[in-house]
């Protein structure tokens, strides 16, 4: 295995010292994996103490030395080093009531979450493996170190953290780590919001989020529980094959891997089960539902403590994603001038995967494809989208005996015009009109 100058630097400092130190957790599985490891954790026989005497001439951050942890800097690149440890009981089922100190790596590596995260590596000892997690990689299967019901005892967000490995990696969860999870979800109740968004985010956007979510559905529901209605909600319209999860579920896939996207796409229809009515004909309407949707993602991305910035983006795509946008420059304009072309781009895309993800009418994707044609054509015609960018300001105005909201109202309706008639944006046809009262 590959280690960067420093990484060696100071398991060499440490084993000549006369401490066993090595690589452990998801440096070493993403190096096994042929990925280029972001960060390198290390542990150590060796105490906080014993560590600042191996490293005094470096600089020493005690980030957190009471649970064993160190940071130094090593040419300016902060490397954790953590001393062996084994954790009491997890009365909060997120963090040990206390940590001890131990001798060998062994019960280090039994304390932790899976088996592919449980390999350890040095220069001196090669690869430590006690629990199968190079075979686990082999296979793509994600199991749990020792017993799964403990494991997500100790700390609940462990089975979020697994089934965002899922989703990211593709792998399979062992049956007694799976049947664990689900047993164990009402623990993730007990994980701050911040944690429980961050882990779901990076869920969402892994390439295998979908079957995740179909198969730990109840689990989701645990912390979305809004979605849970529309499982099996048949919509019993013409314009949908799929039940309302599914469909949502679909979008999703549909969407860029990014998380204000695959949020919203997995949100948009959670006001359905609220709102269904069938007709005499048996057909399902579902009248307002983006109205309850936003609703339903207001509070839920409230509950989440996402940022402010964030929730505007979905409240927003949310509110809109049922609405028509027909395809002519000067309603594009319009909606540039509204929406801004980010959020514009945004709606499109969402519009275009929800109506793949109905699995009718094929031919409406030739419609957002044209949609999407329309606003590079617009975009590259430069068009005149703000007042500061009309031909006529507020001084030609001024000069014209024009005075304090007048100026302002007679600024935008020449906005309104030119973005009607992007040609007529020259100072001479727009003060003509003026002056003819057509504005």
């Amino acid at each position: 295995m590959y280690l960067p100058n420093e990484v060696k630097y100071a398991i060499d400092m440490l084993n000549k010292a006369g401490f066993s130190a090595y690589v452990v957790g998801g440096a070493v599985r993403d190096a096994l994996m042929g990925q280029i490891p972001h960060d390198y954790d290390l542990c150590t026989l060796a105490t906080p103490e014993q560590m600042k005497e191996v490293f005094k001439c470096e600089r020493i951050i005690e980030t957190g030395i009471s649970h064993g942890t160190l940071t130094i800097l090593i040419d300016n690149k902060p490397l954790e080093i953590t001393t062996f440890r084994k954790e009491a009981a997890y009365t909060d089922f997120r963090r040990p009531d206390s940590i001890c100190f131990i001798s060998n790596i062994d019960e280090d590596l039994s304390r932790r979450d899976f088996t592919i995260n449980a390999i350890a590596y040095s220069q001196y000892d090669g690869f430590i493996d006690l629990f199968g997690g190079k075979n686990d990689l082999e296979n793509k299967i994600l199991k749990a170190v020792g017993n799964a019901d403990e494991r997500f005892s100790e700390d609940a967000l462990r089975i979020l953290r697994g089934l965002r490995m899922a989703s990211e990696y593709g792998f399979e969860i062992e049956q007694k780590t799976k049947n664990a999870i689900k047993a164990k979800a009402d623990l993730l109740l007990n994980i701050s919001a911040e944690r429980i968004s961050t882990e779901l985010m990076r869920l969402i956007c892994g390439r295998h989020a979908g079957k995740v979510i179909r198969e730990f559905i109840d689990v989701f529901g645990v912390i979305l529980p809004e979605i849970l209605p529309m499982k099996n909600l048949e919509q019993k319209n013409p314009y949908h094959i799929y039940d309302v999860l599914e469909h949502s579920i679909r979008t999703m896939e549909q969407v860029k891997a990014e998380p204000v996207l695959r949020f919203v796409a997995l949100y948009h229809d959670t006001g359905k089960p609220e709102c269904m009515t069938i007709d005499k004909n048996g057909i399902g309407h579902f009248y307002s539902h983006p109205k309850i949707s936003k609703e339903y993602a207001e509070f839920r991305t409230q509950k989440l403590k996402l940022s402010k910035a964030t929730r505007e983006e979905i409240i927003f795509l949310i509110e809109h994603h049922d609405s028509f946008i027909k395809d002519e420059p000067h309603i594009i304009r319009r909606k540039l001038v509204r929406f801004g072309e980010t959020r514009l781009r945004n709606l499109i895309r969402l519009q275009k995967a929800d109506s793949i993800a109905r699995g009718t009418h094929e031919e409406y994707l030739s419609y957002f494809i044209r949609l999407e044609k329309l606003i590079n054509d617009v975009i590259n015609e430069k068009p005149c989208l703000s007042v500061k960018n009309l031909s006529v300001n507020g001084y030609d105005l001024m000069s014209l005996g024009f005075k304090g909201k007048q100026i302002g109202d007679i600024l935008n309706k020449m906005l309104g015009f030119v973005l009607e008639n992007p040609k007529y944006n020259t100072k001479e046809i727009l003060l003509n009109l003026l002056k003819e009262g057509k504005i």
